[in-house]
């Protein structure tokens, strides 16, 4: 029997053995069969060849919701976080959108807080914390799914709700609701008011971590960090391994192990396409692709809201079946274009950064970048949104002469070059691609479909200074 099975089979007299496990200090750096997976003291970037779930000897609940989902194999994230976090250890996993990193923090997490009893009765045991309401929504879907023929209990807790919601949240942080999936800033709300229970929590993690760090939510993490028992695991999930993610990780980590998956590069499965083109050809080449193009799931990303707004209204009046998602609906709007998109009622969904990452919708045939990101990392995230569990898909990226550079830095990052589209019949001729060119600025006639100029400066081109983009 393996250290996870005996803890587990030990029942109630195994807390000192599991408090020994959490701390890292119990298991030797060896081979272990039942975890499929070494110990190592530097990070893993390895893979095994772990046929199934029952490798991790999870309970058989966990099995049979993972069966009536349809999922048979773990996924290369989930063979080597699932081990280490059975065996309490600390982890930072930097994995793109689209791996199944959610899987591989929820399943150890249900099974741990399935196999024991709680340290405090009526405490919260699991808190997520996620960058939006979408994701906390999304996590908490997949939750409920797996934990099905479990009695684990979740909530999401998120703002943007009203009363009636805000009493069901209270309610379940107060209850002994064992698994939290919040924002920072209501999560926070919550906690300055006196009455969430967290005495007993056993474990914190952090999803997006690198997005909660660009919205600016460095300081309430540090802050609900405060609230927490410093005996407890954590699991942190990035898509991106900057410096300030590091530093993060030192600060609220003990001795992590780390894991690092497919980091910075697009599925192997999405055929990435690009139109460098004048700014004016932009809404009639693009409307050319709608018309032509048989994707029946199709996500347009513009940069900022009022771009999305008058793009998804041109589209509307233009007759395209297309609707806009952004942080300006109320949180009812967005669930509802979200429900339709994923169900196939709604063909065109024009958005923001807000569903790039970590929205759970699969089978999106297309991906459309009506601008070029100003970060190559959201470019990822942008196109994972297609040819996600290994599917094929699709994804267009419209150049013009004032992202030449920017699409430049992403084809770095990525390491190879994004294939140029000539122009369809009628609508003359592009610009000549030229990344190391200085980028040339529009003069403020820079202007969307709709009318109105894009960005938010006299200068025209691109926002300058610190602002955030929506």
């Amino acid at each position: 029997m393996c250290a996870a099975q005996a803890v587990r089979h030990q029942g109630d007299g195994s807390a000192h053995m599991r408090s020994t496990l959490r701390k890292g200090n119990a298991l030797p750096s060896r081979p272990n069969a039942c975890m499929g997976t070494i110990i190592l003291p530097f990070p893993v970037e390895t893979t095994t060849t772990t046929p199934d779930f029952r490798t991790f000897d999870l309970a058989p609940g966990l099995l049979q919701g993972l069966d009536a989902m349809g999922i048979r194999k773990p996924t290369p994230i989930q063979e080597q976080a699932i081990p280490l976090a059975l065996e309490g250890r600390d982890l930072i996993a930097c994995a793109q959108t689209g791996t199944g990193k959610t899987a591989a923090f929820l399943l150890p997490l249900i099974e741990v807080i399935h196999g024991y009893k709680p340290k405090v009765e009526g405490s919260i045991r699991a808190l997520v914390i996620v960058p939006t309401r979408e994701l906390a929504l999304q996590i908490d879907q997949q939750m409920q799914a797996i934990a099905y023929f479990t009695p684990i209990t979740s909530m999401p807790v998120y703002g943007g709700s009203d009363a009636a919601s805000f009493d069901q949240q209270k309610a379940a942080l107060t209850g002994g609701t064992e698994v939290i999936v919040a924002t920072p800033g209501k999560l926070l709300s919550h906690l300055n008011l006196g009455y969430v229970a967290l005495k007993g929590l056993e474990f914190l993690v952090l999803d997006e971590a690198d997005r909660m760090m660009d919205m600016g939510f460095i300081d309430d993490i540090n802050r609900i960090v405060q609230f927490l028992p410093k005996d407890r695991q954590t699991l942190m999930f990035s898509a991106t391994m900057a410096p300030p993610i590091r530093e993060l990780a030192k600060h609220i980590l003990h001795d992590p192990a780390e894991i690092t998956i497919a980091l910075s590069k697009p599925a192997e499965g999405v055929k990435q396409e690009a139109y460098v083109v004048h700014e004016p050809q932009k809404a009639p080449v693009l409307e050319h692709v709608l018309r032509t193009n048989e994707a029946t799931s199709i996500i347009i990303f513009a940069g900022r809201k009022v771009e999305v707004k008058n793009l998804a209204r041109h589209l509307i009046k233009r007759g395209f079946d297309a609707q806009a998602m952004h942080s300006d609906l109320e949180q009812g709007e967005r669930e509802q274009v979200l429900l339709d998109f994923r169900n196939r009622k709604l063909r065109i969904l024009v958005a923001t950064n807000v569903v790039s990452r970590g929205i759970d919708i699969d089978d999106i045939d297309l991906v459309i970048n009506y601008d070029v990101p100003r970060d190559p990392e959201d470019y990822v995230h942008r196109v994972g949104r297609t040819a996600r569990a290994s599917k094929k898909g699709q994804a267009i990226t419209f150049i013009s002469e004032v992202d030449m550079r920017e699409f430049g830095r992403i084809e770095k990052l990525i390491g190879y070059a994004v294939q140029k589209l000539p122009l369809p019949g009628g609508f003359g001729e592009g610009p000549e691609y030229r990344p190391d060119a200085k980028a040339k600025h529009s003069n403020g006639n820079r202007r969307g479909p709709g009318g109105g100029h894009r960005g938010g400066n006299s200068r025209g081109g691109r926002p300058q200074g610190g602002g955030r983009r929506h």
